[in-house]
């Protein structure tokens, strides 16, 4: 498998800035570290990742902390909690916590070392753009907003990206969008899927091989990272990267070199790298999956993309966005942006985010009606009925979606009587994507 490269973007302007409006507000968080040494916190803001591990925005020295142990943010009138796969827990007096709201003035237990989060008394504007897109993404919601600001002013830059978020939510566009916003706009766009190659492949996919370096090497071929050369390198599903290439890549990101397999020669590429994951890297960091050094090249800017659900106010342009890409006539423009068929979009979770809604829209267009989104599995009322309200949110929201990926890979493959790739052809997925869920859940053999 080749990895995929689009031709030249136009250039990319930004319009004149007006006002902005719908802009979020928040309180900023104060930390005071009660037990323990610590560096790197000093200005309050809305975040904050603690742990060991020098990348974080309070970096505690005490070796009963996790790299990344936990992060703390506002969530009005209280703060967030969220434990990442912390080694001690994160307590609320002798309570772990995995994630959830505790109130202004809360002393945390991390290890040995403790602290107390509390919230300023005033409130602060989060930057927003004026842009009502970026590239690819539309949106006009604050969630939306914030995130087209940070691409702005990440495209102005040759800074590595991290860009996170769940499947669907538009990860490749915003990868294609800092390009084409960015000084290497007439460069080449290279993608390499790093969860849809074998690993066996995958080296010889980044880094290029020699005639006869292996067997099957009847001719030399350059990796993604020469042929990204000027241009930008999307490494899709980094957290997929399997363990022994993860040095490697360290290497490329440090040094800008690589070597193809069989040569040893190093091969200058100026090329700017961006990542994209739908996993929280710094809990696959604590685990052992994800290399500590790694992840601090490739976080340099981390961008999360929202899901649909939380931004149910961008539906109309959404919807109107999506309809223009499919060439919808206006009998289909109309009825499918009618109020009421909006609202009844808006009750659906979209757990497959704006590529599920896409889906969705197009299956509408080929049908000639506007149909309810279907609960599909995972959303009936026995699933919900199912919900244990004891577990704490993302541990839910994760097991759900796990059981919504399990289910719908299962009755698509069995409605196409087997064949993967009819089933992805017809639910509108890339076929190594559903590849890797039926490995992922043991749907088949």
């Amino acid at each position: 498998m080749s990895p995929r490269k689009s031709s030249p973007p136009a250039p990319f302007t930004l319009p004149v800035r007006g006002p902005d409006k719908g802009v979020r507000r928040f309180r900023r968080l104060r930390i005071e570290v009660m037990a323990g040494k610590a560096q790197g916190w000093s200005e309050p803001r809305e975040r904050c990742s603690i742990g060991s591990h020098p990348s974080n925005d309070l970096v505690l020295s005490d070796p009963t902390v996790s790299r990344f142990h936990c992060e703390i943010s506002a969530d009005g009138e209280r703060c967030r909690v969220q434990d990442l796969g912390s080694r001690n827990g994160t307590l609320v007096g002798e309570v772990a916590v995995e994630g959830g709201t505790v109130a202004s003035g809360a002393v945390l237990t991390l290890g040995r070392s403790r602290i107390r989060v509390a919230l300023d008394a005033g409130e602060e504007e989060a930057p927003a753009s004026a842009l009502p897109g970026f590239g690819r993404l539309v949106g006009s919601s604050p969630a939306m907003r914030e995130v087209f600001a940070q691409l702005e002013r990440a495209a102005a830059t040759d800074a590595t990206v991290l860009i996170e978020g769940e499947t669907g939510t538009g990860k490749e566009g915003a990868a294609e969008a800092l390009h084409t916003a960015g000084a290497r706009a007439d460069g080449p766009f290279v993608v390499v899927d790093c969860g849809a190659i074998p690993p066996t492949l995958l080296e010889a996919e980044l880094f290029g091989h020699e005639q006869g370096s292996f067997t099957g090497a009847s001719e030399r071929r350059i990796g993604a990272f020469e042929e990204a050369s000027g241009g930008t390198l999307f490494l899709d599903e980094i957290g997929e990267l399997p363990a022994e290439l993860q040095p490697k890549l360290l290497r490329a990101l440090e040094t800008r070199q690589v070597k193809r397999i069989g040569s040893r020669a190093p091969i200058d590429c100026d090329v700017r790298v961006v990542v994209a994951t739908n996993r929280d890297l710094r809990a696959e960091v604590n685990d052992g999956g994800f290399r500590a050094d790694l992840y601090y090249r490739v976080a340099v800017v981390r961008i999360t993309l929202p899901p649909l659900r939380g931004r149910a106010g961008d539906l109309p342009v959404l919807v109107g966005d999506l309809l223009g890409r499919l060439g919808a006539d206006p009998e289909a423009r109309a009825a499918l942006t009618a109020p009421a068929f909006i609202d009844a979009l808006a009750r659906s979770a979209w757990p497959g985010n704006v590529r599920e809604l896409r889906n969705h829209l197009e299956q509408c267009l080929v049908f000639r009606e506007p149909r309810a989104p279907d609960p599909g599995p995972g959303r009936s009322p026995a699933a919900v009925a199912a919900v244990d309200p004891s577990l704490p949110y993302e541990r839910a929201r994760r097991l759900a979606l796990e059981r919504f990926e399990r289910d719908y890979a299962r009755a698509i493959v069995d409605r196409a009587d087997g064949n993967v790739a009819r089933a992805a052809r017809e639910a509108g997925m890339n076929r190594a994507y559903l590849y890797r869920l039926l490995n992922r859940y043991r749907v088949r053999d």
